[in-house]
Formats: C-alpha cells, structure tokens, sequence
C-alpha cells in the first residue's frame, strides 16, 4: 500500500528524497535489514594531481625576500640592424637587435665607421659616412660601387677593415644588459567542516578512519597544489583591480616564453606528424644557442604524435625508445625510465618525452580551445646570471620567507574548539591554504611554447 501522507522535501543526502513518501510498504520503511556497503570509494577519475613540472626540471625553491624577483640576461655578442637603404646607399636604421631604439641611441651606439655589414641575400656593405641625425649612415659595396639589388632589410654586422696607418675605432659596442623582473603572485585555498560534521562516522574508509570530512581535506590540499602550479604557468602581469584589493599580477611560464621565447605555428610546426617539424624546431633552437638537452611536457595527443613519428623514423638517425645519453639523469637511463621520460635524439639534441598531466585534465588545461597550450620544451640546464655570475635552472620557484618562516606552503586550522583548535567562536574547523611564489624563466629564448592554432 502506498503511503500518502508524507511531503516530498529534499532531506536525502545530496538531494536525495528519504520521506516515507519515496517508500511503497511499511516494511520497506522500517526494514531492519542492514544495507550491504563497500567502505571503500572509487577514484573515478584516476589520481587527479598536476604537480610535478617543477620537481622534475630541476626548479629550486629559493627565498624571496621583496615583492618581486629581478635577475639580469646578457644580450647577443654580435650586433644586428633593420636598415633600409636608399640611392647611393644612403642608409637609415630602423631597429637594433630586434628592438627599436631612440635615434640618438641608434646613432651613437649602433654603427661604426668602416664595419662591415653582411645583408640578407648574402650582399656585403661597408659603412664610408655616419650622420648623426636621423640614424642615418652612407654604406657602399666593398668594391666601391653603390649598393645593387638589396633595398634593406636584417643586417649582421661581421666585422671591419681599415686603412694602413690609420688609427684605431673611436668608440666600442658594449653587449647589452637586460634585467627582468616579476612579482610573486598570491594563491589560496580553505575548506570547512562543522563541529557535528566532524564527529559523524560514514561509510567511506578514508585512510583508516570512517569521517568523510578528512577526504574532503585531502582533496582540498590536492586542489590547492594543483592550482598553485596552474597559476605559475598561466599567470600574466597585469594590474587588475579584485574586489579585496589591487593585484600586480606575475609572469608565468606561458607568458614569458610568449614574450621573449619561441613559440610553435610562427616559426616552427605544432602536430610532429614527421621529423621535418622537430627539425624546424631544432634549427630555431641552434639560432638561440640552445643547449643539448630538453624536457618535452606534453599533452597526451602531442605525446602520440611523436610516437608515430619516432616509429616512422627508427630507420633514420633518430633513436627509437630511450637515448644512449641521459645528462639530465647521471646518465643513468633507469633513472629516466623510473620518472616517466622515454627519450630520443636528433640533430645532437637529446629530447626527454614527458606526459603532462596539467594538459590532460578537462577541467584544468585541456580543455582544448585555440590558442590553449598543448606542451612545451624545456632546456635542462643552468643559466649563469650576466651580472652576478651566479648559476640556476632555467626554471625557478621562488617563495617568500623570513627566518623560519616560509611562505612556500602554509597550513593553518582555526576554529571555535572543533577539532581541538580554539581560535574563534564559530562551530566549525577551518582549513587555511597559502602560498606566495613566483617563477623566473630565464633565457626565455631557448624555452619552446607548443600552442593549438
């Protein structure tokens, strides 16, 4: 018989109906019958944990001790200019080493009488007249002749030539130093569990013991690391305005290598479908001075794709499988294989293939739009800083910190004797989560940005 005096209300856990309305006999209502329940949960979704980029590119957490962290990047020995050239090889100078510059700036410290200039098409100047105003210079062949077939474009300046007896260039060229700096970015976390919340016993077995609440703590823990190295990737300076106060904001990896590194789509291909794409990417790599060794963070199509590409050229100079040279590892390969690398070598590179699970996670970064990152190259390697000499990785996590207080992961609970912490006279337990960090990419040139276009 089916009962009606009941009212439907959501007081079922998670919405469920529990009212004797939701039952069809009385024996159903009132069975004495214990339910048949597995203490354990299922990982649905596998181990949902991102971090691990940093650990396993060698990044080292330092201490910051000022709002933002500065460090100094040596510019290119050898100079560059964008010129356009004119009749009787009048000259004017555009850009100096990529960047354009203020007209005195340019005439003062970009050119020098007699240097030689080698052009695009391979056609070689050499400087007879500077004007100091306008950035402009007079540049004939070197046979005498005003200047033929090339109206401008890059120039490499490759060396000079001078007269018998005559004396030695009035100025110098001086490498350019610049300094970068970025601010450390603010990530928190807190979860809360009431005090009746805390003492109820489920029938989940979490670690050991039966309340709910400590799996909720876990995973808000997980969440926090996971977004925190989120952040450190896709992070951007900006100032924003929030709704508890200003925000600087801070570089991440994503932003730096697009700024100042090399990004795929422009210069080089983005789906490995054959080797001629890993070699556009070696060739840029060469023209940064890249070093021999990299760690490829990719997402788990990317990682395919240079499966198939390492099997379709195992008859090449490609190695197949793990590399014969494992720098990175002690050059030990069972080291490699026991962090998750499978590597390989072209062109005198070696290519330690990672999967990255930061860009496989739906809802974190894959979800796939365009412009979304699908992986990234790595240099495994140390950056001498151009002022101080000192060395670090080209990744760096820094945290803030003070004596024996660190910034890096703070943990607190506070609550209103819940839990044994009495901090407040609210009947809850809270769980607080905090860091403040920032990351350096140094030598951001040789870094490589795989992006979907």
């Amino acid at each position: 018989m089916a009962l009606s005096n009941g009212t439907a209300a959501d007081v079922g856990p998670r919405g469920l109906d529990a009212t004797p309305a939701n039952y069809t006999t009385l024996g159903s209502l009132l069975d004495p019958t214990k339910p048949d329940v597995r203490d354990l949960y299922v990982s649905t979704f596998g181990d949902q944990g991102i971090t691990g980029l940093l650990e396993l590119t060698g990044a080292k957490k330092s201490a910051g001790t000022a709002d933002e962290t500065h460090w100094y990047e040596e510019g290119r020995l050898h100079r560059t200019l964008k010129v356009t050239v004119g009749g009787s090889g009048a000259c004017t100078i555009t850009e100096r080493d990529g960047s354009t510059t203020s007209a005195d700036l340019i005439a003062n410290k970009c050119i020098r009488l007699n240097d030689v200039l080698l052009a695009a098409s391979g056609e070689r100047l050499v400087v007879t007249a500077i004007h100091a105003s306008n950035a402009t210079f007079t540049a004939l062949e070197l046979d005498g002749t005003a200047p033929g077939t090339v109206t401008g474009g890059v120039m490499n300046i490759i060396g000079n030539m001078y007269a018998q007896g005559s004396d030695q260039p009035t100025k110098g060229y001086e490498t350019s130093l610049t300094r970068y700096e970025n601010p450390f970015i603010i990530v928190k976390e807190s979860f809360e569990v009431s005090g009746s919340q805390a003492t109820n016993i489920g029938w989940i077995n979490v670690g050991g013991d039966y309340r709910w609440y400590h799996k909720n703590e876990m995973d808000t823990r997980k969440r926090f690391m996971n977004e925190r190295e989120a952040m450190l990737i896709y992070a951007e300076k900006g100032a924003n305005t929030l709704a508890d106060g200003a925000v600087t904001g801070s570089e991440g990896y994503m932003a730096a290598v697009e700024n100042r590194g090399i990004v795929s789509g422009a210069n080089t291909d983005t789906d490995f479908a054959s080797l001629a794409d890993i070699d556009a990417i070696i060739l840029q790599l060469d023209k940064e001075g890249a070093p021999a060794e990299y760690a490829m963070y990719l997402n788990r199509q990317m990682s395919l794709n240079i499966d198939d590409m390492l099997a379709a050229g195992a008859a090449s100079s490609l190695t197949s499988g793990l590399a014969t040279q494992f720098g990175a590892f002690n050059n030990d390969k069972d080291m490699a294989v026991n962090l998750g690398f499978k590597s390989f070598t072209r062109g005198g590179y070696n290519f330690h293939k990672h999967d990255w699970k930061l860009l496989n996670d739906p809802t974190m970064g894959g979800i796939g739009a365009a412009g979304s990152l699908l992986g990234a190259m790595i240099p495994m390697t140390s950056v001498a800083d151009a002022k101080t000499g000192a060395k670090a990785p080209s990744l760096e996590m820094n945290y803030k910190s003070a004596g024996n207080y660190s910034r890096d992961m703070e943990h607190w609970i506070e609550g209103g004797g819940v839990l044994g912490y009495n901090t407040d006279g609210k009947d809850r337990a809270k769980f607080n989560y905090r860091s403040e960090c920032n990351l350096c990419v140094r030598a951001a040139n040789q870094h490589v940005l795989l992006k979907k276009h």
